[in-house]
C-alpha cells in the first residue's frame, strides 16, 4: 500500500506539474498574442490618422497656391493695365513731340520764306472753308483789320518753291474769303517761263483736276515740253509777274485746230496747304 499510494501520488504530482507548465505556456501564448494585436491597432490607426492629415495637409496646400495664384493674377493684370496705360501715355508724348517738331519745322521754313520774301506781305493761316461752296474758296484768319483788301493775291511756300494759291475775293473784320487757282471763276495771265508764250490759266472747280490753258498759239507746239514752268505774265494788275503757277503735265493738241491747250499741275498741293501769305504791295 504504502509503494502504492507512493506512486499515484508521484502521478498526481507529474499532472500538476504538467497541468502547471500548460497553463503558463498558455497565458504567455495569450499574452503575446494580445500585445500583437494591442500593437496591431496602435500602427493601424496612427496609419489612418497619418493618411487623414496628409490628405488635409494637401488639400489646404492646393487651396493656398490656388489663392496665392489667383492674388498673383489679379497684381499681374494690374501692374499688365499700368504697363499698357504708360505704353499709350508714351505714345501719345511721342506723337506730340513728333508733330510739334513738324509744325515748327514748317513754321520755321514760312518764317524764313516771310523774311526774305520780294513783296510786302501778310501772313495768314487758312482757318476753314466756304460753308457755301465747301469744295474752293477757304477762309483765312486775316481780314480788313489787318490790311487785307479784295483782289489781293495770295501766295504760298511750298517744298521750297514760292508759288501762286489765288486772290481774296472778300474780307470782313478779323477774316477774308480766298478763291484758289482751281476755283472755274479764277482767271490767271501766264506764260511759260522759258519760251515767254502767253496764255491765261483757269481752274476746273477742284484741286485734283488740272489747270488749264485752253489757246496758246499753235506756233508754240514746237518749243513746248511736259515739265516747262508756267509764272504768272503780270497782265491784268492783279498778280505780280514771275510767281510760279505750275509745270505743264500734258500738251492737248488738236490737229485742226489753231490752237493748243496746256493741262497745268499746279505747284501748290492744296490738300495740305495750312500757311498762305497775302500780298500787299505788288511792286515788291
Amino acid at each position: 500500500m504504502t509503494r502504492g499510494r507512493i506512486k499515484q501520488k508521484k502521478r498526481i504530482s507529474a499532472n500538476v506539474y504538467v497541468f502547471v507548465t500548460l497553463i503558463i505556456i498558455s497565458f504567455s501564448l495569450l499574452l503575446l498574442s494580445t500585445r500583437n494585436f494591442v500593437v496591431n491597432i496602435k500602427d493601424t490607426g496612427l496609419s489612418v490618422f497619418s493618411g487623414i492629415r496628409g490628405a488635409v495637409h494637401a488639400v489646404s496646400s492646393i487651396v493656398s497656391r490656388t489663392l496665392l495664384s489667383v492674388n498673383e493674377l489679379v497684381v499681374l493684370r494690374r501692374e499688365y493695365n499700368e504697363l499698357l496705360e504708360r505704353i499709350a501715355r508714351y505714345e501719345y508724348l511721342e506723337r506730340n513731340a513728333a508733330e510739334i517738331y513738324t509744325e515748327n519745322n514748317r513754321l520755321r521754313e514760312q518764317l524764313n520764306f516771310s523774311k526774305t520774301a520780294r513783296y510786302k506781305h501778310i501772313p495768314a493761316e487758312i482757318s476753314g472753308r466756304d460753308p457755301d461752296n465747301i469744295f474752293s474758296a477757304f477762309v483765312i484768319n486775316k481780314g480788313a483789320v489787318h490790311g487785307i483788301e479784295n483782289n489781293m493775291p495770295v501766295i504760298a511756300f511750298q517744298d521750297g518753291m514760292q508759288a501762286l494759291v489765288g486772290k481774296v475775293i472778300q474780307t470782313a473784320h478779323l477774316e477774308s474769303l480766298v478763291m484758289p487757282l482751281y476755283d472755274e471763276r479764277c482767271f490767271v495771265s501766264s506764260r511759260l517761263a522759258q519760251e515767254r508764250y502767253e496764255g491765261i490759266v483757269e481752274g476746273q472747280g477742284s484741286h485734283t483736276f488740272p489747270l488749264l490753258i485752253r489757246s496758246l498759239t499753235k506756233r508754240a507746239r514746237a518749243d513746248v515740253n511736259i515739265g516747262d514752268i508756267i509764272v504768272t505774265s503780270g497782265m491784268g494788275g492783279v498778280y505780280p509777274a514771275g510767281i510760279v503757277v505750275g509745270r505743264v503735265s500734258k500738251i492737248l493738241d488738236q490737229k485742226y485746230e489753231t490752237f493748243i491747250g496746256l493741262e497745268i499741275e499746279s505747284a501748290i498741293d492744296f490738300s495740305r496747304l495750312e500757311y498762305v501769305f497775302v500780298i500787299e504791295d505788288k511792286t515788291g
